[in-house]
């Protein structure tokens, strides 16, 4: 017994050293990330979302200690970009920022390359803008009750500009058109920038669009301001009357937030969280909210993967209401 309790005690003295060597090969657990991360946003440069997107992978680099890098892919209502981050690895690199948009094809798009809710799991929202109803000043269109007239006109031809079929915009201007009896043709684009461009030139006469984008050309007269498509008077635009008050009840908006492949594991997907709340909370993205206009939405995953839910509901609605078609 005593000799077998020997060779038991020098077996573990002679394999001890082999445990040491072990962990010394296998090292340190690896630091994440160990290379940039790239963020996609399915509009091109120059909208709110866009901007909002660069304000936020910019602050988030710098606790990831790595490169956030934008990617725009624009496209198909969105569904081009957003396919692409449903695909990317799960490894926590690769995020991608959805909108309304995201939400709204769900119902609208048939054949989806995608599933939104199987493909994709939240990481947080990052903010949301008001929508104004904003015409060309050479359409003579200041009012609603303006434009209720305008289309009345024989061979009236009224058009309205959206960020592309499936977006919040879009849904606004037919439920603007259900909602008045009016006619009204859709003139999709991809993303805010180049339909802004257009009403501005009054190539199209009129749109919903982000506040943020709007509010400098408002003031000097390039733009009309119809209406708020807020409940009551937008606390950023106080002296513009509400699309309610001129008996039309559309509320619209333009949120934002960042969605990574579905198997991404969860303690990446908390550890992006935090860097997004963290990045949300600097001076620097506060500012550019608060001067812009843009409401914070920072929250946790879950609350990210109960709005996305409550959006799809209420959007199902609306199209289904309003007899909307991804070809309106």
């Amino acid at each position: 017994m005593q000799r077998r309790h020997t060779l038991q005690a020098l077996g573990a003295t002679l394999l001890a050293p082999l445990g040491t060597l072990t962990a010394r090969a296998q090292g340190p657990a690896p630091v994440w990330p160990a290379r940039p991360l790239k963020l996609i946003v399915p509009f091109p440069p120059g909208g709110t979302t866009d901007l909002v997107a660069r304000l936020v992978a910019a602050q988030m680099a710098s606790g990831l200690g790595q490169p956030v890098v934008v990617d725009n892919k624009p496209g198909a209502g969105t569904v081009i970009g957003v396919d692409a981050g449903a695909k990317a690895a799960p490894d926590g690199l690769t995020l991608t920022c959805v909108a309304n948009s995201f939400c709204v094809n769900q119902t609208l798009v048939k054949n989806l390359p995608y599933d939104g809710l199987r493909d994709l799991r939240p990481v947080g929202l990052m903010g949301q803008s008001e929508h104004v109803l904003a015409s060309h000043p050479g359409s003579g269109i200041r009012t609603l009750a303006d434009l209720r007239t305008a289309a009345q006109k024989p061979g009236a031809r009224l058009s309205y500009a959206s960020f592309g079929s499936g977006t919040s915009a879009h849904l606004a201007g037919e439920m603007l058109r259900e909602q008045m009896g009016i006619e009204l043709t859709h003139i999709p684009y991809k993303g805010q920038a180049p339909a802004l461009n257009d009403l501005l030139g009054g190539q199209v006469t009129l749109m919903f669009g982000n506040w943020p984008e709007f509010r400098g050309h408002v003031p000097s007269g390039k733009l009309v301001a119809v209406g708020m498509a807020t409940a009551k008077r937008s606390a950023h635009a106080p002296d513009i009357p509400t699309l309610a008050e001129q008996g039309v009840a559309i509320e619209s908006n333009s949120w934002n937030g960042l969605l990574v492949p579905a198997a991404t594991p969860d303690a990446l997907v908390q550890r992006l969280n935090t860097e997004l709340r963290r990045a949300l909370d600097t001076a620097a993205v506060r500012e550019v909210f608060a001067k812009g206009g843009i409401s914070s939405l920072a929250g946790t995953p879950e609350q990210f993967g109960a709005f996305i839910q409550s959006e799809i509901s209420r959007y199902a609605q609306v199209i289904r209401s309003a007899r909307i078609s991804a070809d309106s």
